[in-house]
């Protein structure tokens, strides 16, 4: 009794289905066998079981359809939850749906097919146990853990869903650990997690390790579980840090020891174990140069030499070196450590010779004057030697015979470094001995000893008294500019009085930043040259010293003043002021306009700087006014035909040869609003079935326009202006997308012609106006009937809304689709006979009229006027046709503008493009509106008023391709495929009679 219940109450859940407006829900356990069924779409939405098609569209390969009953079954490919491509993700809470969609096509009533869409909520069951990430899970706690520390178990992880998934943990435990060790599951977010307790004090040295068992149990039902074991590792706690067995270390260490020389060895203890007593070494907050000279090796504790040592560098070396453990809380201890360089003789006297008073000294050279008294200090010796003790003690004397002594300098000298002066101890004579070379002698203590020499050249000089004097004191000269480099500019000359060296004289320019790197003079004979090129344009006069210095101790000099003029040469080309030049003027502006004005100079002087300005190429279209830079249109500007005009000026001015120079001119045309909007899509003639169900917001049509305009006046806004008295259909004023307002009913039913106005944002706007026609019907059966809707369209004044026939129900149309088909048949029989009729008679009667297929270039509503030869005729009784009530004066204006007549290729096909309710009384549909089919037309003329008033609304249409749709469902380009009848016809000719 319970086994059967449970059956009843699987399969009430599994084939319970929710059915709503366009869309089915089912429910079904996962896993289910093959060919189970899991709903009847026939019996769920109310369809016959027979007569009808059944296909399953979206839901393979999980599911099947019956053809004829529209079952919905399981197939050989389980549905598992788990694997399904949207539910292998879902977070908690959520559910799993498998979606498909059925298409059912009425075989009796050859119908479209129709659409059903729902969902399989796929429910899970419990066919998943739940797992471990491994079956052996290690944790490592310290022995030293209080009681009551917790630590995380990982977790099992199960693919079903909440209630299938993973419930609870059970921890299991010998003897020895169940007092030691418990289990916590906390809840996290819905999840559970495990977690390992405390619960008494553990002793690694007692035991190291303790092997329990985790079990993780699922919520189904039966429960499904799986174990794992976990293994708790107690590790040593490290409760000791490391000691050294000193605090301090000190050493000594030679200058000059090889790398890897081991200086001294650390050594400290750690009583812990494992671990926790392994001991590393490592040089302590140690900064240069104690890094880059030793090393300490980290096992060990051995410092050692890494890099040269130098004791005359760095002498001492003292640091920290720190012990710490590898345990998993380091413990560390420090030590400090000093080591000292020791000093070896390496190192020989250094000797130094510089000036000392007013005695200079320029490599290696003193210079005396022969006047000087004796004792006269020549130069400063100083002695010094790096090293220290007696490899530091050094002797000093002045080898050879010459007039010179070393007398010590300083009573406060050390061993290892002292000061001497070099003094005359006689007079000196120039006239006998003019030079000397004096050499200095040291001698360290060391063993063995090292020495060292310097010596000095000592020079006997002159006594100069005269300074050099420059005949005349200013010198100005002409000179041209674009020189050569070196090319001379004038002569300087100076005398001295003095004899000998003290009237060799040394010419020398005094230069500012203003002539820096211009002007060269010779040292020797004061001839003056232009290093570089001259600039007038840049500076027109140069002035500067020049001075002129003996060669006498001490140096006497002269100075005089140079002055250069430069002048002109026509070597610059006239430059405009911008490498390019962009103007922007309005289009249709009158000829000789301004269009722009450009600035061009010449930094020449005199004749080299006038300039003349002309346009290239001269294309008669600009003139460009000399003096003031003005650019003059010889043209009006048309923006739609030439958007931008590009040619050169050309700059020249009068200088011998003449230079000249170019720029490029663009004028660029703004834009006016000009031009009217222009639809492109859809045709006049054209129309969109719609279906009568269709929701609100649904897409219908899309109108495309463009304006050769550009900027704000290409803007385009889209409007409905008529047809949409029911405020059924809306339009996206920026995309021109029109889609449903609010649901249809009934009387919605039928062709609807929406008036679509156009309009550019420019100012003025200017717009135009296009026809939208919506055929709302289910399907479309009879093509000849929307055919003759859409011809009675356009030949309706726009001002009359055609919005569907309230009388036309859905029911009703479908009903008489079949006699509607059969009256249109009729109907294309009898116009037939008809033309044929109509053509004999014309081809008799008529020599003169319209051809069909010549493209009319008049107002077709305008009044036609009779042949000269002929007499003027009127409409019938000589009263004129009476006119249609207008449009609005903007709409019917950017119609008629619009509207471009053109009918092509007549002769090829017998397909007749007109409706076929028309009497033959109608006007010319073909002469108004140009096809894509190569299809003949007739002319038909009105004859009476009512006729022409009645297709007035046409010469309002825009240039459209095509009036005539294909029959599909959703949009109309032409009627080939569905023409039932044919008629085969010449081009003949009509005149206005007949």
């Amino acid at each position: 009794m319970g086994l059967t219940l449970q059956v009843v109450l699987f399969w009430l859940l599994a084939l319970h289905s929710d059915t709503v407006t366009g869309s089915t829900l089912y429910r079904v356990q996962e896993e289910q066998p093959p060919n189970t069924l899991i709903g009847s779409l026939a019996a769920d939405r109310g369809l016959p079981d027979s007569g009808h098609l059944y296909k399953l569209e979206v839901g393979a390969p999980y599911l099947r359809v019956d053809g004829k009953t529209g079952d919905i079954f399981t197939t050989e490919i389980p549905i598992d939850r788990e694997t399904l491509k949207d539910c292998r993700s879902l977070s908690k809470g959520k559910l799993c749906y498998l979606e498909f969609e059925v298409s059912v096509t009425d075989l009796i009533q050859n119908q479209s097919p129709r659409l059903i869409e729902g969902r399989i909520e796929v429910q899970d069951i419990n066919d998943n146990t739940p797992q471990f990430p491994s079956s052996v899970l290690t944790i490592s706690v310290p022995e030293n853990t209080i009681m009551g520390a917790l630590f995380s178990i990982p977790l099992a992880t199960d693919r079903d869903s909440e209630r299938n998934g993973v419930a609870e943990y059970v921890l299991t435990a010998g003897p020895d650990a169940a007092t030691l060790f418990g289990l916590q599951v906390a809840e996290d977010r819905g999840g559970k997690l495990p977690q390992l307790i405390v619960l008494g004090n553990l002793d690694r040295e007692f035991k190291d390790s303790y092997d329990l068992t985790i079990k993780a149990v699922d919520g189904g039902n039966p429960q499904r579980y799986s174990s794992a074991l976990l293994r708790v590792v107690v590790t040593d706690a490290n409760d000791n840090a490391p000691k050294f067995e000193k605090s301090t270390y000190e050493s000594e260490v030679s200058e000059n020891s090889p790398t890897g020389h081991s200086i001294l060895q650390v050594k400290a203890n750690d009583s812990d174990m494992g671990p926790n007593g392994e001991i590393e070494y490592t040089l302590h907050q140690a900064v240069d140069p104690v890094p880059r000279l030793l090393r300490i090796d980290h096992s060990t504790g051995v410092i050692s030499v890494k890099g040269s040592l130098d004791r005359e560098e760095i002498s001492s070396l003292s640091f920290y070196v720190m012990a710490k453990d590898k345990g998993p809380q380091p413990k560390s201890s420090k030590t400090f450590v000093t080591i000292e360089v020791t000093d070896q003789n390496d190192n020989a006297p250094a000797v130094e010779i510089r000036g000392i008073g007013l005695v200079t000294h320029s490599k290696g050279v003193a210079n005396i004057s022969e006047d000087m008294p004796v004792a006269t200090a020549v130069a400063l010796v100083q002695v010094s030697d790096k090293d220290e003790g007696e490899n530091a003690v050094v002797t000093c004397v002045v080898a050879g015979d010459v007039p010179f002594q070393l007398r010590p300098a300083s009573d406060s000298s050390s061993d290892n470094k002292r000061k001497y002066f070099l003094q005359t101890t006689t007079p000196l004579d120039f006239e006998r001995i003019r030079e000397y070379r004096v050499e200095i002698v040291a001698v360290d203590s060391g063993n063995p000893a090292l020495s060292s020499t310097n010596s000095l050249k000592v020079q006997v000089t002159d006594v100069n008294d005269n300074s050099p004097i420059f005949s005349p004191a200013v010198f100005e000269v002409d000179f041209a500019e674009e020189n050569q480099p070196g090319e001379k500019v004038l002569d300087v000359t100076a005398s001295d009085a003095d004899s000998g060296t003290n009237a060799e004289l040394f010419y020398n320019i005094l230069a500012d930043s203003s002539i820096k790197g211009l002007f060269e003079i010779d040292p020797n004979t004061g001839e003056v040259r232009a290093r570089s090129p001259l600039d007038r344009e840049h500076k027109e006069r140069y002035e500067f010293r020049v001075t002129a210095a003996d060669k006498g101790s001490p140096v006497h000099k002269g100075t005089a003043s140079v002055v250069i003029n430069v002048l002109d040469r026509n070597d610059n080309d006239p430059k405009f002021m911008l490498s390019g030049y962009s103007f922007s003027v309005l289009e249709n502006m009158p000829p000789l306009s301004p269009v722009g004005m450009v600035t061009v100079l010449d930094v020449d002087k005199g004749e080299n700087a006038r300039v003349h300005l002309s346009v290239e190429p001269d294309g008669g279209k600009f003139v460009v006014q000399n003096g003031t830079g003005t650019i003059l249109s010889s043209i009006s500007f048309d923006r739609e035909k030439d958007s931008s005009y590009t040619f050169r000026l050309k700059a020249v001015d009068e200088g011998e040869p003449p230079r000249s120079s170019y720029v490029g001119v663009t004028i660029n045309v703004l834009d006016e609003n000009d031009n009217d909007p222009v639809v492109t899509k859809p045709s006049n003639f054209s129309y969109k079935r719609l279906s009568p169900v269709s929701s609100p917001d649904s897409h219908v049509e899309i109108v495309e326009a463009e304006d050769l305009d550009s900027g704000p006046n290409a803007e385009l806004v889209f409007s409905i202006a008529g047809g949409n008295p029911h405020q059924l259909f809306r339009i996206s004023p920026t995309s021109g997308e029109i889609t449903l307002a609010k649901e249809m009913t009934r009387k919605h039913g039928g062709l609807h012609r929406l008036v679509v106005r156009v309009t550019d944002r420019g100012k003025p706007p200017r717009h135009t106006t296009a026809l939208v026609h919506i055929y709302v019907n289910e399907t479309i059966s009879n093509v000849s009937l929307v055919e003759a809707l859409i011809g009675h369209s356009l030949y309706t004044p726009l001002d009359r809304d055609i919005a569907g026939d309230p009388d036309n129900g859905f029911a009703a149309q479908r009903s008489n689709i079949l006699f509607g088909s059969l009256a249109g048949v009729a109907g294309v029989v009898l116009l037939i006979l008809v033309v044929v009729f109509i053509r004999h008679r014309i081809q008799k009667e008529t020599k003169s009229g319209y051809q069909a297929g010549k493209k009319e270039t008049k107002d077709l509503y305008a009044s036609k006027q009779a042949p000269k030869n002929a007499k003027g005729k009127r409409g019938r009784k000589g009263k004129p046709q009476k006119s249609p009530k207008p449009l609005g004066e903007e709409e019917e204006v950017s119609l008629q503008k619009s509207l471009k007549f053109n009918l092509d290729g007549i002769n090829d096909s017998p397909r007749i493009h007109l409706p076929l309710t028309y009497s033959p009384g109608s006007p010319d549909i073909g002469r108004h509106y140009r096809s894509n089919s190569p299809l003949p037309s007739i002319q038909l003329q009105a004859q009476s008023p009512s006729a022409s008033q009645k297709h007035q609304a046409v010469q309002d249409l825009p240039a459209a391709n095509t009036f005539v749709g294909t029959g599909t469902d959703d949009n109309s380009t032409g009627s080939d495929q569905y023409s039932d009848y044919s008629y085969k016809t010449s081009q003949p000719k009509y005149n206005n009679k007949q």
